[in-house]
């Protein structure tokens, strides 16, 4: 029998006992709860515990990582449909999309990154300092459905 290196630990979080972290986004002057299960900082990889309050939606942006969403509870509304509980949902790198909850309830969700996180912003995207670049921040910053339509 072969013993594994002394690098190798098993980690254990219970959710039930840890606090909520609000994790800001400067762009859209919100912040998102989340418990953070564990991250590679080789990798960039990381596991945690999100909430998207009823109604939060998380406008138009991209990200330089892949991120995965698995919903334990409520609903995840996205550009692309609906998911409830059970669903898997695996947003590829670079794709444009925005995502949140539904009005009705909060969606509790499992999230996975496979680097490290980042967004950008649809809004970023315009010359700095136009109508263009203020009015979609505006929107942005509604964080509802009102922000993607």
């Amino acid at each position: 029998m072969t013993t594994q290196p002394d690098r190798y630990e098993l980690e254990v979080f219970d959710s039930n006992s840890m606090d909520w972290l609000e994790i800001p986004i400067e762009q859209i002057g919100r912040s998102l709860p989340l418990k953070l299960f564990t991250a590679d900082p080789d990798t960039g990889m990381s596991c945690a515990l999100m909430r998207y309050d009823a109604g939060f939606i998380n406008p138009w942006h991209t990200h330089q990582c892949a991120h995965g969403m698995f919903v334990l509870s409520g609903t995840l509304r996205t550009n692309e449909g609906d998911y409830g509980p059970g669903s898997f949902v695996w947003f590829p790198e670079g794709m444009t999309m925005y995502h949140g909850a539904t009005e009705d309830s909060d969606c509790l969700m499992l999230f996975i990154t496979n680097k490290p996180f980042n967004i950008r912003y649809t809004f970023e995207d315009e010359p700095s300092g136009s109508e263009t670049e203020r009015l979609g921040r505006e929107k942005a910053c509604l964080c509802s459905m009102a922000s993607v339509t």
